[in-house]
């Protein structure tokens, strides 16, 4: 049973030591996306991540309300984007396709690839994403 000092010790670590929650994620597998065709395979991309994530957000927001304590990013991971963007042969367009489905679902981040761009490109990353 809770007591009342770690009640307090709760709301002391909210209000003055900022306690939050870094960060949910929901797991998506884009396995069944791939396809030789690239509209198809991006259509499918795009609808399963925009389904399976439609509640995301608001379900982080609805914790954060019941819970009293902020989560700061709402996330998705897709796995095997790789895999995917292999069989429609365009990385590309599949990323697009991701960074859409992430707008349309109001998520802070959305990943799956094994790079982070943010951590440095290298000349043939910029090229391929230049083309």
């Amino acid at each position: 049973m809770i007591n009342t000092s770690e009640i307090l010790q709760t709301v002391r670590m909210i209000t003055e030591e900022k306690l939050d929650i870094r960060t949910i994620t929901m797991g998506i597998s884009l396995l069944d996306c791939a396809s030789e065709d690239v509209g198809r395979c991006c259509e499918k991309i795009y609808d399963k991540i925009c389904h399976k994530a439609e509640n995301l957000v608001q379900t982080g927001e609805s914790i954060e309300r019941e819970f009293g304590i902020p989560i700061v990013n709402k996330r998705i991971s897709v796995t095997p984007a790789s895999l995917v963007a292999a069989a429609c042969g365009d990385p590309v367009v599949v990323a697009r396709a991701m960074d859409a489905a992430a707008k349309e679902t109001g998520v802070n981040y959305i990943g799956g690839y094994t790079a982070l761009v943010q951590k440095g490109m290298t000349a043939s990353d910029r090229a391929l994403i230049a083309s």
